[in-house]
Order: C-alpha cells, then structure tokens, then sequence
C-alpha cells in the first residue's frame, strides 16, 4: 500500500492582523520536519496542500530542508481551514483581537471555538455561517478520496487542524464529536502517517512530533 504523511501548518500568526502567515516559530518547526524527513532517508512522489499561505509556506520551508525535491505541489481548496471568524461571529463574538494574547485570552478563544464546533456540528449556531459543517465534511471527503485515487508511493499533504481532524474522523467512522476533540489535538507541524489504496485508508500514527522531541525544542510545540 501507499503511504501519505499529513502534516499541520507550522505556527501561523495567531493574534496578528493576518492570521495566515508563518511565525518564526512556524518556519523553524517546518523546517526542523524537513530535516526529520531528509534524515529518515524519505522522499515523496506527490505533494498537495489547501490554497492557503501556511500551507504553502510550510511544504515550502519543509521540501527546502530535505533538499529541495523536485517535486510537483498540487493545490485542493478542499484542504482549508473552516472560517472560524465566521464562527465566532454566528456566535455573536468577535475573533482575537490584532496583537499577542495573554494566556488567559488563549483558553478563552479554545473554550469558544470549541463551544462553536459543537453548535456548528448539530446546525445549531444562532446566526447563519457561509459553510454548514455538511458542506465542510463533504469538501474534506472529496480532497481525500482525490488523494487515495491519484496514486503515487508515498505523498505529502499540507492542511489545517480542522481538516485534518475531520480526514481522520472519516477514516474512523467516528462520529462529529472525535473531530471535535481531534482538532483540539493537533500540534503545528505534527505529522500524521497513513497507508491508503485507491479504495481504503487506514490510519498508523497521529499527531506527532519527532522533529521537536529534543528538549531545547519542546518550547516550540504551539497549537495556533
């Protein structure tokens, strides 16, 4: 069977005006993935990320690290991040503020947008959003079974935490609930293996961090 790595972002700008771009830690964690890879004696015969610039940014300072394989990097929209401002403001809430957040401020925003999840999950948020969750299982499944009936032996796919909580939610059969939880999971840049047909899919490890398990570099795992 085939095997895909799927791999989180690196840190983005959490707290900033623009959200999706890499912070210095971001780069750091992607490029440390990179030379984890390249290590490992590891190569990919397929890349895709969604559309967005932490996507890019992240395959980007990763295929550098490794050497810079020449590899050809698709795009599926299918692999963005929900709008969690949209979120939010179904609930009647802004997102964060511009600017860095106190901790305080962090769990704050982690106990709302789960709160929101739920209620998006059950078509239960107060205010219309622009992606219902159906709609956003359903563009995730598509990107995924692209992914499965494209071939190659080994691919590297690039996403956000909430699509990458929902591809392995699918893969499980479990229910909304476990992508909920998954999603509060995922670690920037955390890599998750996978062996895959054109017809199943089946899951090996989750969010990891090999690259990042020396002690001088456990300061860098981030969640944003």
């Amino acid at each position: 069977m085939a095997e895909l790595y799927l791999v989180r972002h690196g840190q983005a700008s959490f707290g900033a005006e623009n959200y999706d771009e890499l912070s210095s830690s971001g780069f750091a964690q992607s490029r440390w993935l990179g030379e984890y890879f390249a290590q490992s004696d590891l190569s990919f015969d397929r890349v895709v990320t969604g559309t967005m610039r932490r996507h890019a940014q992240t395959a980007d300072a990763l295929l550098t690290a490794m050497g810079g394989q020449p590899v050809e990097i698709a795009q599926d929209a299918g692999l963005n991040e929900y709008d969690f401002h949209a979120l939010f403001s179904a609930l009647g809430e802004s997102g964060p503020a511009s600017g860095p957040l106190p901790d305080r401020s962090m769990k704050h925003f982690y106990e709302r947008l789960k709160q929101a999840l739920q209620l998006w999950s059950e078509d239960k948020l107060p205010r219309r959003v622009p992606e219902t969750w159906g709609e956003f299982q359903a563009r995730v499944e598509h990107a995924r079974l692209a992914i499965q009936r494209s071939g190659g032996k080994r691919v590297l796919v690039v996403s956000s935490g909430g699509p990458i909580a929902v591809f392995t939610q699918q893969i499980l059969n479990a229910p909304a609930a476990a992508a909920i939880a998954l999603n509060m999971q995922i670690r920037n840049s955390s890599v998750s293996q996978y062996v895959f047909n054109d017809s199943a899919m089946s899951l090996v490890t989750f969010n990891a961090l090999p690259h990042l398990e020396q002690v001088e570099r456990r300061e860098l795992v981030t969640y944003g």
